[in-house]
């Protein structure tokens, strides 16, 4: 599948959309939306004809697209609250297009591990780089959650750790091979206080390089992980 890029200083969204009972992960509840105060009862509390909307949320912090911080992984490591955003805003993307996306599902082999190979060479100090796999096209779907999703080798985590970039990001249901239960991509990445990006999408519409990334999360004391509105603004001409 060939990406197409869209128009310079366009900003495009590569975040999922949070709704009612949505399963972002198989085993995590889905988020639970209501009125705290609904525009009917409201009325009674303002002049004629002026009503707000007070809305509840009860959901688990592995919701959506999200961000995971050190404290995610490390009991001592950095969490939401103490995240500089330096490495959450403004980031340089480097887009890197694995060899398991575009896949056809029905080959007989799918690639589906992102090792150092691919990413040996590539300059990645500063940057948020982008695993493009295009398993966020699988959304909501069965297959999302299947064994055979693309994720990140140790050895490539390594290589991104030892290159100095400042976030990593997949479209994939984990980093990890949900297979792995040592999570060694979540272990390397985040020991170096590299925040990941799961549940990523949209990402075949970047260009491989130009465009600046964002992914910022509520300033929340205690918690390692919380939904984003991750988004990337292409270069302008």
């Amino acid at each position: 599948m060939q990406a197409t890029a869209r128009p310079p200083g366009r900003i495009i969204d590569l975040s999922h959309t949070i709704h009612s009972g949505m399963v972002t992960y198989p085993g995590l509840p889905g988020p639970e939306i209501s009125d705290f105060l609904s525009r009917a009862a409201s009325a009674a509390n303002f002049a004629e004809g002026t009503t707000f909307q007070i809305g509840r949320i009860t959901m688990v912090a592995n919701t959506g697209t999200y961000i995971d911080s050190p404290f995610h992984r490390y009991a001592d490591g950095a969490d939401l609250s103490q995240l500089d955003l330096e490495c959450l805003a403004d980031l340089p993307a480097l887009v890197v297009r694995s060899a398991a996306a575009g896949a056809s599902p029905k080959a007989a082999v799918a690639p589906r591990a992102i090792r150092a190979a691919e990413l040996s060479g590539l300059d990645v100090r500063g940057k948020a780089v982008l695993l493009a796999t295009d398993w966020d096209l699988h959304w909501q779907t069965e297959r999302y959650a299947a064994a055979d999703h693309p994720y990140l080798a140790a050895d490539g985590a390594q290589v991104l750790v030892d290159g100095g970039a400042a976030l990593v990001g997949i479209d994939s249901i984990n980093i990890d091979d949900r297979a792995d239960l040592l999570r060694p991509a979540h272990t390397i990445l985040l020991q170096a206080g590299i925040p990941i990006v799961e549940h990523l999408c949209g990402l075949r519409e970047l260009p491989p390089e130009g465009c600046r990334f964002f992914a910022v999360p509520p300033k929340v004391r205690g918690f390692g992980t919380f939904p984003v509105r991750a988004f990337a603004i292409l270069a302008g001409s």
